[in-house]
Protein backbone atom coordinates (compact mmCIF):
# COMPACT_ATOMS: atom_id res chain seq x y z
CA UNK A 1 0.00 0.00 0.00
CA UNK A 2 1.02 3.48 -0.81
CA UNK A 3 2.03 5.71 2.48
CA UNK A 4 -0.85 8.01 1.36
CA UNK A 5 -3.27 4.61 1.41
CA UNK A 6 -2.01 4.31 5.14
CA UNK A 7 -2.96 7.63 6.12
CA UNK A 8 -6.46 7.73 4.87
CA UNK A 9 -6.98 4.27 6.42
CA UNK A 10 -5.83 5.74 9.94
CA UNK A 11 -7.53 8.78 9.57
CA UNK A 12 -10.66 6.57 9.08
CA UNK A 13 -10.06 4.36 11.91
CA UNK A 14 -9.36 7.48 14.24
CA UNK A 15 -12.96 8.08 15.04
CA UNK A 16 -14.49 5.86 17.37
CA UNK A 17 -18.11 5.24 15.58
CA UNK A 18 -16.36 4.58 12.47
CA UNK A 19 -13.81 1.65 14.44
CA UNK A 20 -16.90 0.99 16.37
CA UNK A 21 -18.57 0.14 12.79
CA UNK A 22 -15.40 -1.76 10.95
CA UNK A 23 -14.99 -4.30 13.91
CA UNK A 24 -18.81 -4.92 13.58
CA UNK A 25 -18.52 -5.86 10.08
CA UNK A 26 -15.09 -7.86 10.68
CA UNK A 27 -16.92 -9.97 13.52
CA UNK A 28 -19.57 -10.26 10.65
CA UNK A 29 -17.16 -11.78 7.85
CA UNK A 30 -17.60 -12.20 4.60
CA UNK A 31 -21.38 -12.37 4.90
CA UNK A 32 -21.62 -8.43 5.74
CA UNK A 33 -24.01 -6.19 7.65
CA UNK A 34 -27.11 -4.01 6.48
CA UNK A 35 -27.06 -0.41 7.46
CA UNK A 36 -30.23 -1.56 9.51
CA UNK A 37 -28.41 -4.30 10.89
CA UNK A 38 -25.57 -1.92 12.22
CA UNK A 39 -28.17 1.08 12.95
CA UNK A 40 -29.49 -1.93 15.76
CA UNK A 41 -26.33 -3.58 16.79
CA UNK A 42 -24.52 -0.19 17.60
CA UNK A 43 -27.73 1.86 18.67
CA UNK A 44 -26.89 4.69 16.22
CA UNK A 45 -29.01 6.73 14.26
CA UNK A 46 -29.30 5.75 10.49
CA UNK A 47 -28.00 9.38 9.39
CA UNK A 48 -25.12 9.01 11.39
CA UNK A 49 -24.31 5.49 10.15
CA UNK A 50 -24.59 6.69 6.80
CA UNK A 51 -21.86 9.23 6.94
CA UNK A 52 -19.38 7.26 8.63
CA UNK A 53 -19.85 4.13 6.09
CA UNK A 54 -19.07 6.85 3.13
CA UNK A 55 -16.16 7.60 4.94
CA UNK A 56 -15.01 3.94 5.65
CA UNK A 57 -15.98 3.15 1.77
CA UNK A 58 -14.11 5.77 0.55
CA UNK A 59 -10.70 4.80 2.50
CA UNK A 60 -11.28 1.46 1.08
CA UNK A 61 -11.21 -0.36 4.72
CA UNK A 62 -15.46 -1.24 3.51
CA UNK A 63 -16.98 -2.14 0.17
CA UNK A 64 -20.55 -1.41 -0.59
CA UNK A 65 -22.85 -4.09 -2.90
CA UNK A 66 -26.31 -4.50 -3.94
CA UNK A 67 -28.66 -7.17 -3.14
CA UNK A 68 -31.93 -6.79 -4.21
CA UNK A 69 -33.00 -3.61 -2.21
CA UNK A 70 -30.29 -3.62 0.24
CA UNK A 71 -27.18 -2.86 0.42
CA UNK A 72 -24.31 -5.08 2.19
CA UNK A 73 -21.49 -3.32 3.65
CA UNK A 74 -18.45 -6.00 4.03
CA UNK A 75 -14.95 -4.81 6.00
CA UNK A 76 -12.61 -5.25 3.25
CA UNK A 77 -9.93 -8.01 4.43
CA UNK A 78 -7.20 -7.93 2.12
CA UNK A 79 -6.87 -3.89 3.07
CA UNK A 80 -7.15 -4.36 6.64
CA UNK A 81 -4.57 -7.14 5.89
CA UNK A 82 -2.45 -4.76 3.75
CA UNK A 83 -2.40 -2.13 6.24
CA UNK A 84 -1.82 -4.30 9.03
CA UNK A 85 1.58 -5.78 6.89
CA UNK A 86 2.64 -2.14 6.76
CA UNK A 87 2.58 -1.72 10.63
CA UNK A 88 4.34 -4.30 11.32
CA UNK A 89 6.67 -5.01 8.24
CA UNK A 90 9.75 -3.74 9.98
CA UNK A 91 8.47 -4.75 13.77
CA UNK A 92 11.07 -4.68 16.10
CA UNK A 93 13.69 -5.14 13.43
CA UNK A 94 12.64 -8.64 12.86
CA UNK A 95 13.43 -9.67 16.92
CA UNK A 96 11.06 -10.63 19.47
CA UNK A 97 8.98 -7.66 20.35
CA UNK A 98 8.15 -8.63 23.82
CA UNK A 99 10.37 -9.90 26.23
CA UNK A 100 10.33 -13.77 26.82
CA UNK A 101 8.20 -13.69 30.32
CA UNK A 102 5.35 -11.40 28.02
CA UNK A 103 5.21 -13.57 25.47
CA UNK A 104 4.60 -16.52 27.83
CA UNK A 105 2.09 -14.59 30.03
CA UNK A 106 -1.14 -15.66 29.11
CA UNK A 107 -3.08 -12.36 29.74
Amino acid sequence: MEEQEIVKSLAALAQPLRLQVFRALVVAGPAGLTPGALVDALGVQATSLSFHLKELTHSGLVTQERSGRNLIYRAAFERMNALIGYLTENCCGGEACLPAAAQACAC
